[in-house]
């Protein structure tokens, strides 16, 4: 089963930030924001990439944030202001999400 997830974080470290949107989209997520990524992955993979993430982080100084969403919670978000970067995100691949 797959599932909805959102991987937004803050990391200090140029290089390490890299390395975590270079996994996420590995992962096939899409980048969204300069540090927000969406996209669906197996339940089981979940935890893989949560795991990941922290391995490459420094706990003491960054964060990184997994969300899990289920299909009906998803559609109840609201998008206000400028939204997606545009940039980065076409009509095309907000339909496949919204």
């Amino acid at each position: 089963m797959s599932v909805l997830i959102w991987v937004i974080y803050d990391i200090s470290d140029d290089k390490i930030r890299n390395r975590v949107a270079k996994e996420c989209k590995k992962y096939g997520l899409e980048r969204v924001q300069k540090s927000v990524f969406l996209g669906r992955l197996q339940a089981n993979r979940f935890d893989e990439l949560a795991e990941m993430c922290l391995d490459l982080i420094n706990e003491d100084e960054d964060s990184v944030y997994l969300f899990p969403f289920c299909q009906e919670d998803f559609r109840r978000i609201k998008v206000l202001g400028q939204g997606f970067d545009r940039e980065l995100v076409n009509d095309e691949l907000l339909a496949r999400f919204f």
